[in-house]
């Protein structure tokens, strides 16, 4: 890296960086999100910069910044395109979209109650923040951006723990029909 070029990030970041937050922070969920996308521009610009000479440095960072926010809506379009395929392929294997067109008898109606009750406990026993946000998302039906404003975290914070939520549950239903 050549010295004219490090400053010259150095101060872009130093001059914008609050600017360009507040700039993203307009755009998406919270403050944590707004962040790591102007961190993230910041970094793709040093990049660039390292490559090649940049005409418009400011330009060129707020415009990196808005590719980074894309992606990021894309990859978030994505991943609940992703759980939500992932959730009806499990109500279908699991029969339950069966259970719901017909009366159920005796031992489906034990047999789910078994599994709510391994469920129950299942998420009492979840970190408090996976908890709170596999609850917030599947019994208030929140969105990952509002859930994330109301924990204070980020969007892919919540994504990780709805994520990791349904993968122990997923385990554990599994396991209970090898059991049942």
């Amino acid at each position: 890296m050549n010295s004219s070029t490090h400053f010259c990030i150095e101060e872009l970041f130093q001059s914008h960086c609050q600017r360009l937050t507040n700039f993203i922070r307009k755009k998406v969920a919270s403050i944590e999100d707004a962040e790591d996308i102007a961190q993230l521009a910041f970094i793709r610009v040093q990049a660039a910069a390292e490559r090649s000479e940049i005409a418009s440095p400011i330009s060129y960072l707020y415009q990196t910044a808005s590719n980074v926010m894309i992606d990021l809506k894309r990859r978030q379009k994505l991943h609940d395109a992703y759980v939500q395929a992932t959730v009806r392929a499990e109500a279908c294997s699991s029969g339950a979209l069966e259970a719901v067109k017909s009366e159920p008898g005796p031992e489906r109606v034990l047999s789910g109650k078994n599994d709510l009750s391994r469920i129950q406990a299942l998420i009492s026993q979840m970190p408090e923040k996976q908890r709170q946000a596999f609850l917030l998302h599947r019994v208030k039906g929140l969105a990952y951006a509002d859930i994330a404003q109301t924990m204070g975290v980020s969007v892919s914070s919540v994504e990780k723990y709805i994520l990791n939520a349904l993968k122990q549950c997923r385990k554990a239903m599994q396991e209970s029909e090898k059991l049942g």
